[in-house]
Order: C-alpha cells, then structure tokens, then sequence
C-alpha cells in the first residue's frame, strides 16, 4: 500500500480496488435484448472492465428462473436467446392472458442461475458477460415499472450475500438491499431533446429525480451529460461522477466489406438506431447534395419517427420517387448486422458519418476511431469531446456543412490519413484501463 502513494489518484484507487476484492452486481435489463442497444454495450464494457479490475461480478435478469436446478439454466439461456420468453408462451391466448395478468405485481424471489454442466453456455459468450453469479426472476423490470405506476415506490430486492455494490445501468424503479446502489444517467435526451423521443416527460422526469435522489452515486459518460444532471436534476456535483465509457473487446470480422459485395473503403457508413435524434434525413440530403460516387451503407433498425428521416426511399430501398430512384444505386440499408460483423464493416469504411443531434457520449465516434476509421460526426452535445481533433466537425443542422465535409473526405486520402492516427490516440483515451480507473474511483468512494 506504501508504494502506491506516489502514483495519482486514479491509479492509487486502481491499486486498491485490486487489493480488496469486491463484487458488483450489473443489471441486465438491456444485455437481454437480442439485437443489443448502446446501453446493452455499456453493460458489457463494464462487466469487462470490473472483472478486469480483479473483482467479482453478478448478473441481475428479468428472465424465467426455475427451483428446478438445471431447469432453471436451460429456461434462463432459452429466454436469453429470445429476447425474453414468456413462461406461457405455447398456452392458448385467452388462458395465456389470464396467466399472465394475474401474476403479482411485485416481482418473485430472485433465485440464482446455477452452472448444472447441462446447457453448453460457450455458442452464448457474445450474448452474455463473463458474471461469477446469474441472479433472475421473470419480468423483474416490467413488474417493477408497474409497481412503481401504481404505487409511486421502488421495488427492493434482496439475494442472499449480496455485491457490495449493485450498479444499475440505466434509470429504474428498483433498489438492491444491504448494497450500495449506483445508477447510471447517460444523458437526459427526453428533456432535452422532447420531439425526439416517446418518453412520457412528466413520469420521465419523476423517475429520474428520485433515481438521482436514491443513489448512493450517480455515473454518467460526459461532461457534457454531467452539466445536465446538476442543471437540470439539481443534484449535488459531488453526487455526480463522469466515468466515460469504453467499449467491450470485440474482433471485427475480416473480409465483412467483401462479403456484402463492398471494397475496402470504397463506402461511407452510418450505423444506429434510425429514429429523430440521429439526423438522418439532413444526413441523406447532405449526401445527394455532396454528388460523390461512393456508396452510402445505412445500417440501423427503424425505431420511433425514423420513417420521416427516410422518407426519400421506400423500406429498406424501394423506391417511391426519382430522388429516391437516384439515392437507391448510391445507399445501401440494412437493418442489423451482428456486432463483429458490424465492427469489421466499420473497420473497412472510408469514413463514418455520424452527425447525430444529441449524445451523452456517442459511441459509434468511438467505435470509428478506436479501429483507425476517419469520423464525421457533429459539434454539439458529448461529441466534441470524444472526438477531441480527431474528426471533422459539422453542425448538424447545416447541410451544407455536412456536404462539404462529405466531399472532403471522399476526395483527400490525406485528411484521411490524418484522421486515421489521430483517431487511433484520442481512442486510448477511453480504453479499458482508463475506464477502470474511473470507476475503481467511484466504487472505492463508496
């Protein structure tokens, strides 16, 4: 311990954190989702990231459990791999709704996911963090929403010999007892950003004050998303505590670009979720307007209001009018890759363009970089600062802007290069360790 006094204060926390050996529990409520979502990657790059620091992880699931021992594993990975089964699934529809509308609005007992050696868990490792304990109930996160609507509370829950810290991932109305409870607040686009959402404002609002109130600590990934928290929550700054984030270690696919019929970097990308804060649609504009001959690749499931932005085509390429006749030879959509596929895609491309609205970090800027991609992305919210002067930066209300920069990048192998390197720095930044070291500071703090 004396030989750590020298070092700075991340690092002595890191130290530490390595000598007493805790365990922390991470929610699943978004791992579990088949397809993943930007918080399903956090939840991954922390599992990583505690487990790196040497300390023990728990798993915390909505999925079907059993008493039977190795019934419950094999419920547990079938549910994993739906996306959620329901435990009625194969009754019939009215005696499944009476099943199901019955069943208490306080969630069960959480019963523990043993290893029963039945279900081989290895074709699963991508889905599924490296967790030292599996901890679920059915619909742990749907009951307790519905508890708190009816009630206004939170739902406790308890397991035998719990983490000594339970670290929600995003804004719930549940609380672990005999823990320490963070939560994360990556960014409060609702508010901010309440055209771009289906948030119901009012009860949006409601939760996370109380979340924030509740909280041992609140994590978020920016500064930019720590300025809103204290603004706009009015929690205290010293409750309030920027980790960033890093991403999990994934090996991009080789030959991904090929396999779709692509050249390597003969193709712009944009990858997320198609729905109003991630600008598409002045996206799509800026790109016809730029007259380049590289393609566009698109990829991204359609969410709420993402039909507006994509207008100009039909779903998934048909064509409605000539200017969608025009962008259907030049953009290419596709709706969900695999992660690796998606990464060796991304590590292929001319250049990324993500001139999204509003982040509370932005993590396809950071996927980008860290493969040596050049970035476009926009100069508002978190993003200059994961950016830093590694990207080019537009405003992502001005098309025009965007155009050029297209036109730039598609032209100047130079500026490419440039991007490239300074790219591949700025992502050491948010590596792994670094991010250890932030949150061995915020758990040793607790």
């Amino acid at each position: 311990m004396q030989g750590a006094r020298g070092c700075g204060a991340g690092r002595q926390a890191l130290a530490l954190a390595a000598v007493q050996r805790i365990r922390v529990g991470i929610d699943g409520f978004n791992i579990a989702l088949p397809e993943g979502t930007g918080v399903a990657t956090y939840g991954r790059a922390l599992a990583e990231a505690v487990r790196g620091m040497g300390h023990a992880v728990d798993g915390v699931f909505g999925l079907p459990n059993s008493t039977h021992p190795f019934m419950a594993e094999v419920l547990f990975f079938e549910a994993l791999e739906l996306g959620g089964a329901q435990p009625f699934g194969f009754w019939p529809r009215k005696l499944r709704h009476v099943l199901e509308t019955r069943q208490t609005y306080l969630p069960s007992k959480l019963r523990q996911v043993p290893r029963s050696g039945v279900v081989e868990r290895d074709p699963m490792a991508h889905r599924l963090p490296p967790f030292d304990r599996i901890w679920s109930t059915h619909r742990l996160f749907a009951r307790a929403e519905r508890f708190y609507r009816r009630t206004g509370r939170f739902v406790t829950i308890r397991v035998p010999d719990p983490p000594d810290v339970m670290h929600w991932t995003y804004p719930m109305p549940i609380r672990m007892g005999g823990t320490r409870n963070l939560y994360t607040l990556h960014d409060l686009v609702p508010l901010r950003l309440p055209y771009a959402t289906l948030d119901r404002k009012r009860r949006y609002l409601k939760l996370v004050r109380r979340c924030a109130r509740r909280a041992d600590a609140i994590v978020t990934v920016s500064e930019a998303s720590r300025r809103d928290i204290v603004d706009v929550l009015g929690v205290s700054p010293g409750k309030v505590h920027n980790t960033y984030q890093a991403l999990p270690a994934t090996v991009p696919t080789p030959g991904a670009a090929a396999a779709l019929g692509l050249e390597p970097e003969g193709y712009f990308l944009f990858f997320g979720a198609i729905e109003p804060k991630k600008n598409v649609g002045r996206l799509l504009e800026a790109y016809l307007a730029a007259d380049v001959s590289t393609p566009l690749v698109i990829v991204g499931g359609q969410g709420w209001g993402g039909d507006r932005d994509t207008r100009m085509l039909g779903p998934m390429g048909e064509l409605r009018s000539p200017v969608g006749r025009k962008l259907s030879r030049r953009v290419i959509r596709l709706s969900y890759l695999p992660r690796r596929m998606l990464m060796g895609l991304v590590a292929d491309a001319r250049a990324v363009l993500f001139p999204s609205l509003y982040e509370g970090f932005g993590l396809p800027v950071l996927e980008g970089m860290r493969l040596g991609t050049p970035v476009m992305t926009a100069d508002t919210s978190s993003l200059p600062e994961v950016a830093g002067d590694a990207a080019v930066l537009v405003d992502p209300l001005d098309v025009r802007a965007m155009s050029a920069a297209i036109r730039r990048l598609d032209a100047e192998a130079g500026l490419r290069r440039d991007l490239s390197e300074r790219g591949l720095f700025q992502a050491e930044l948010f590596s792994t360790e670094r991010y250890a070291e932030r949150l061995a500071a915020v758990y040793d703090g607790l």
